[in-house]
């Protein structure tokens, strides 16, 4: 485990920050696996998660920052360093037509502020397991919609230079379930999303829509880490995956969903590597069924 006494002097002197040592990140996971972190962190503002960056930079400790670890899997060794969960940043502010979320605020909330507020462009984003900052991160998206289509700009850390900074949206380079945060290390703090004005009831009639199609397809009723494979062009991923003969295939705890074969559940003590055992099996059945590589869309964290 690692330990270090000058750590631990200033996250205790770092105002609106919190920090626990040796913590279950299967507790902080979606899918409920992982191992024991030896510091998880919390920031409660936006300073705060600068400083404690800043810091873990200059004194190059290893650290990753997540949200509400959706999209991720934790690995069973743990993590030797610190984690740090962003979702206590949740302020939201209106503008007009435009919304500002913080990073750690749920998909679904903002979504549900935006309906209250009569705003619309957020209803495919209801019922998405993820924070503002994960969404940015991976262009987030579902039912035909994406954070590429409503983001003005996002604000982000750049630990290179200790600044905070502002990129508008073709900055982002968006892709399929891709960013440019993907390319570097900055830690994306806040966005804006430019919406438009609607009835509140018409959105909410369409959101509810998109709900009972999740609880309709979707696993919902075990832990996932979401969707576990991209979409591949030219192919329906879940039924390659399917007509493979995976539905319902098992690796320990860790199955191929038998209501949506494109989702990876843990059924009960699945471990990280049964997770990514099973990962690969599928890649390797669809890879020889059908000559195509499919991609996860999760993201390990070890």
């Amino acid at each position: 485990m690692f330990e270090c006494s000058n750590l631990e002097q200033f996250m205790k002197e770092c105002a609106s920050l919190d920090f626990e040592k040796n913590v279950s990140l299967a507790e902080h996971s979606t899918i409920k696996v992982g191992g024991y972190a030896d510091y998880v962190a919390y920031p409660k503002t936006e300073s705060a998660l600068c400083a404690l960056v800043d810091y873990l930079n200059e004194e190059k400790i290893k650290y990753s920052v997540v949200g509400n670890g959706s999209n991720l899997i934790f690995d069973d060794e743990g993590y030797r360093g610190v984690v740090v969960i962003t979702n206590q940043l949740k302020k939201i502010r209106k503008v007009r037509n435009t919304l500002y979320a913080e990073c750690g605020v749920s998909l679904t909330a903002l979504a549900v502020y935006a309906q209250k507020h009569g705003l619309s462009g957020l209803e495919f984003a209801y019922g998405i397991p993820g924070t503002i900052g994960g969404a940015v991160y991976m262009n987030a998206g579902a039912y035909g919609g994406e954070i590429k289509d409503v983001l003005q700009k996002s604000a982000y850390f750049d630990p290179s230079i200790s600044k905070r900074c502002e990129l508008y949206n073709a900055g982002h380079r968006f892709g399929y379930r891709e960013s440019v945060y993907e390319t570097n290390n900055n830690v994306i703090l806040s966005a804006v999303f430019e919406l438009k004005q609607r009835d509140p009831n018409e959105i909410k009639v369409e959101m509810d829509g998109y709900m009972a199609a999740r609880k309709e397809k979707q696993p919902l009723d075990y832990p996932s880490a979401g969707s576990t494979f991209k979409r591949c062009e030219g192919h329906y991923t879940a039924q390659m995956i399917d007509r493979a003969g995976l539905k319902g295939f098992s690796v320990g705890g860790a199955q191929v969903s038998e209501k949506h074969a494109g989702f990876v559940i843990n059924k009960g003590n699945a471990t990280s590597k049964d997770i990514k055992d099973l990962i690969s099996i599928i890649k390797q059945r669809v890879k020889e069924k059908f000559d195509v590589d499919i991609q996860e869309e999760v993201k390990y964290i070890d």
